[in-house]
């Protein structure tokens, strides 16, 4: 039997996604699971658009000489979906990264445009080995949050030093407080020159030490076309998570030809950065499952609260205050009395429902509730139960 806090076993019990070998490291995603897929992705496109991120979509299939262009034909060929499209070689996307130049290449670009920050929820494929499968920890389909930044390079400094010290709140949104940082340099298997790396991880490691962050060097473990950054998240059984990313690239400017108009109008190459707050939306989700267990906060709960009528006199009544707390943005239902009332209220804790009002004949006659959560039970008036829930189910990424 799978372990209590193990996301598979969540997914079954709070009923968000199932797997199953027609389609291996791929996940069939149920209603309650697009609903954290989906809070998930809000978080990251609040997080974007206040950084200055403008959003983009991007082909899923691209024909073989992008890929040749980016670098992965010779590189990552062995992890990518290759198709044939008509009598062209082609794959289905791993990365975004080339799909983002090419939006970049169809305009002009001045150096007043700089830097042009680029934003995707891409959906990609990875031919990653059955063995390496492993719930939605390590998928074959997942959705990246892709971003890249085209800069000048005076500017790339800075617009590494700001991802670096957003990350550390936007993780603790989701209770995540201990924070590590790796950098990841040149692997053996690369694009480009040394002189472009030397450059590239000479930048990085200058950001490292004017935030005075502390990390650990991963000599050899670099994308093919740039050192990175890795941002790990350590849970509450002390395991490490790798999540966000942000890599220094100046391989694919050049193999893409992707320059700016300097201001005496002369063409220069840029700096991109890809940068990622997830990694993996699908990963993410996992994680944030193996380190809360069932019981998520309670903005991302699925079901946020339940009234439970004692009997059936009380169903109207109960279903009014649904209404209510509906009416204020929550996630509520009401479990008709079918079965006991301590059935029911075991179920809602089987459900991993934040907040519990029964309703009865005192409840209905004196206007009060009592409402049962994390904190015991204690007793409200109406109006101030409906305040309490909406209060602590509120998004920290919500606006003030």
């Amino acid at each position: 039997m799978l372990e209590k806090y193990d996301h598979r076993s969540l997914g079954q019990r709070l009923e968000l996604f199932h797997q199953q070998e027609e389609a291996p490291g791929m996940a069939f995603w149920h209603p309650n699971g697009r609903l954290l897929y989906r809070l998930l992705e809000d978080a990251a496109r609040k997080r974007v658009e206040a950084d200055g991120y403008r959003e983009v979509s991007t082909p899923q299939i691209l024909r073989k000489s992008i890929w040749e262009q980016s670098g992965h034909w010779n590189h990552y060929r062995e992890n990518m979906f290759l198709v044939q499209d008509q009598a062209c070689e082609a794959a289905v996307k791993p990365v975004s990264c080339p799909g983002h130049i090419q939006i970049l290449k169809a305009k002009r670009v001045s150096w007043r445009d700089l830097p042009i920050r680029l934003a995707e929820f891409g959906l990609v494929h990875r031919d990653e080995q059955k063995g390496a499968l492993h719930g939605l920890l390590r998928l074959r389909q997942f959705t990246q949050d892709d971003g890249h930044i085209f800069c000048r390079p005076d500017q790339a400094r800075a617009e590494v030093e700001r991802f670096c010290r957003s990350l550390p709140p936007f993780y603790r949104a989701f209770g995540f407080a201990e924070i590590s940082v790796a950098f990841s340099t040149r692997p053996p298997d690369r694009a480009g020159d040394d002189v472009a790396w030397d450059a590239s991880e000479a930048a990085l490691e200058s950001v490292l030490h004017s935030l005075d962050i502390p990390f650990t060097l991963q000599a050899g473990s670099g994308a093919f076309y740039g050192p990175k950054l890795e941002f790990i998240l350590k849970d509450r059984q002390g395991r490490e998570w790798q999540c966000g990313t942000i890599q220094f690239d100046l391989v694919m400017p050049q193999s893409f030809d992707a320059n700016y108009i300097d201001a005496a109008g002369e063409k220069r190459p840029l700096v991109i950065l890809h940068r990622a707050l997830y990694g993996s939306l699908e990963r993410f989700l996992g994680i944030l499952l193996e380190q809360h267990g069932p019981f998520l906060p309670p903005w991302m709960a699925p079901m946020q609260a339940r009234v439970l009528p004692v009997a059936e006199r009380h169903q109207a009544w109960a279903e009014d205050l649904a209404r209510r707390l509906l009416a204020a943005g929550l996630r509520c239902d009401v479990s008709a009395a079918d079965e006991s009332l301590g059935k029911r209220i075991a179920l809602a804790q089987h459900d991993a429902v934040p907040f519990v009002i029964a309703a009865g004949d005192r409840e209905v006659a004196g206007g009060k509730v009592t409402l049962r959560s994390a904190e015991g039970q204690v007793p409200y008036s109406l109006e101030d139960a409906v305040a309490v829930i909406k209060s602590r189910c509120r998004s920290p990424f919500s606006p003030d």
